[in-house]
């Protein structure tokens, strides 16, 4: 069993600013996580990838996010950031973490929602 712990997520206004936290627990060893990464999804749309970072640290974004995310790991604390910045409108969602082990498996976080309004 493995549990994904998500927070930093709330209402802001456009331009600014939040970071998103995941921490995974249970029965995943630190040495068995490989990628990371966040999706959102917004009402009536899919799913989609925002960013995600490999075991070696290197990263990719979606274009809409491109200069105004981060993403980043803390392998010690099996956590894995999303530095979100300028933020848009067009940024309101719903976000969830991911967790995969180097074997196939992909662990996911309950979400945490994402507002940003005026």
């Amino acid at each position: 069993q493995v549990q994904l712990a998500v927070s930093g997520g709330g209402l802001v206004q456009p331009g600014g600013s939040l970071r998103l936290s995941c921490a995974a627990s249970g029965s995943i060893a630190s040495a068995s996580i490989g990628d990371m990464g966040w999706h959102r999804q917004a009402p009536g749309e899919q799913r989609e990838l925002v960013a995600a970072i490999r075991s070696d640290g290197s990263t990719n974004y979606a274009d809409s996010v491109k200069g105004r995310f981060t993403i980043s790991r803390d392998n010690a604390r099996n956590t894995v950031y999303l530095q979100m910045n300028s933020l848009k409108s067009e940024d309101t969602a719903v976000y969830y973490c991911n967790v995969d082990n180097r074997w196939g498996a992909r662990y996911w976080g309950q979400g945490t929602q994402v507002t940003v309004s005026s």
